[in-house]
């Protein structure tokens, strides 16, 4: 009998799923105790990610990968360093030049840039020109990420210094990894026309799934998205949530660090304790704190003046009341901000706060008509000064 069958879900399982969960993928070289800790509990970790999500767990001698694929892609889903179209298309290029090479085989930077200028494709309309600022900052971008994805390896040089100029060499090195960091479909990637293409190959997308196919995409839509809202009353996926959400409960919560909270339109996994492994907000950047700060506010100004809430709790406002609120919102919490948002202008402040409530779908805006549609997940967190501070740092304490 094998022995790993016999593993169960026990505390070290609940950390495998959290690293499983938070990152692209496990390397031996790199983190050998938790490579071995999935290892000892592969069968039982795999039986879970497939029953539950219908994500397929990759073992390999050299990494472990869990593929996690979203039912819907969503904005923030992008690699975080890319900046323009232009960084994804040299990243795929890139791949596709890696694909040429043999393990271990090293590169010039020189050979790649010619390589790319040949390969990347004319029907964006654009040429790649690396005398082109630009253009080397994108390459400079898509070279620091497959590093941090261990694609690539730096034998010698410095490709930062590819921003200055173009005549900048850097030796590189094929991990075998790279093989391994696109994800096999059952049909060439040319044969897919449009993303929903993409999204069909599962077929979780189909109103007729149900049982096994529904449970794999409210579990997708609960651990890969900040929030899952209701898209009305017979919504059947948040039907299935109202139906099964003691069970749900009960199986989230003992597997993961997650605990499973459902409301009238929106559900959520949140954490009772800050774990540094996770991405969670609020993180320390100053404008969550803002962000929570303005939440508060949201609460009290819609009270106030008893603005209409939308059929799924959302709040509809202008830009121009956006900023209305927020600047009330400086006004009140302003002599605590960082000295950057104390001195910013409020339209500066109110971009980079929608773009933080835009991430975490505590927001969505009408991109026709620029509304700015507050959503059910931000009347969920609060933040207000803690009286210490209060009593030594507002207005007319002195």
């Amino acid at each position: 009998m094998d022995i790993k069958a016999k593993v169960s879900f026990d505390e070290i399982a609940e950390e495998c799923t959290r690293y499983l969960l938070e990152n692209f993928w496990v390397l031996r070289e790199e983190q050998p105790e938790i490579y071995q800790q999935i290892r000892q509990r592969e069968n039982t970790l795999r039986s879970y990610f497939l029953e539950k999500m219908g994500f397929n767990l990759i073992v390999h001698r050299y990494f472990i990968k869990l593929e996690k694929f979203p039912v819907e892609p969503e904005p923030w889903m992008g690699i975080k360093n890319f900046q323009q179209v232009r960084d994804y298309i040299l990243f795929c290029c890139l791949m596709a030049f890696l694909e040429s090479k043999n393990v271990d085989e090293q590169f010039l930077l020189s050979e790649l840039c010619e390589e790319l200028k040949s390969i990347y494709p004319k029907s964006d309309g654009e040429e790649l020109d690396w005398t082109h600022y630009e253009h080397r900052k994108s390459l400079v971008r898509v070279l620091q990420t497959a590093a941090e994805f261990s694609l690539v390896r730096t034998v010698d040089g410095d490709i930062a210094n590819f921003n200055y100029s173009e005549n900048n060499e850097v030796l590189y090195e094929v991990p075998l990894v790279a093989r391994y960091f696109l994800r096999s479909f059952p049909k060439d990637l040319t044969d897919f026309k449009i993303k929903e293409e993409f999204l069909a190959v599962e077929g979780l997308n189909s109103e007729e799934s149900a049982g096994m196919k529904r449970r794999q995409r409210v579990y997708r839509k609960l651990f890969l998205s900040p929030v899952m809202y209701s898209k009305g009353n017979n919504d059947p996926d948040f039907l299935y949530l109202r139906n099964y959400r003691n069970r749900i409960r009960e199986d989230i919560e003992k597997h993961t660090d997650f605990n499973f909270e459902l409301y009238r339109n929106a559900a959520l996994l949140t954490v009772p304790e800050r774990k540094a492994i996770f991405t969670l907000f609020p993180d320390n950047r100053a404008i969550c704190d803002i962000a929570l700060q303005f939440a508060s506010l949201v609460r009290e100004e819609r009270d106030k003046e008893d603005i209409p809430v939308q059929y799924d709790g959302s709040i509809c406002l202008t830009q121009v009341d956006f900023e209305k609120w927020l600047n009330k919102c400086k006004d009140k919490f302003g002599y605590g901000w960082s000295k950057q948002y104390r001195d910013a202008s409020i339209s500066e402040t109110a971009g980079d706060l929608l773009q933080v409530l835009l991430d975490w779908n505590m927001a969505q805006r009408d991109e026709e008509t620029g509304v700015i549609y507050l959503r059910p997940l931000l009347a969920r967190i609060t933040g207000k000064y803690p009286k210490d501070f209060l009593n030594n740092s507002a207005p007319g304490s002195e």
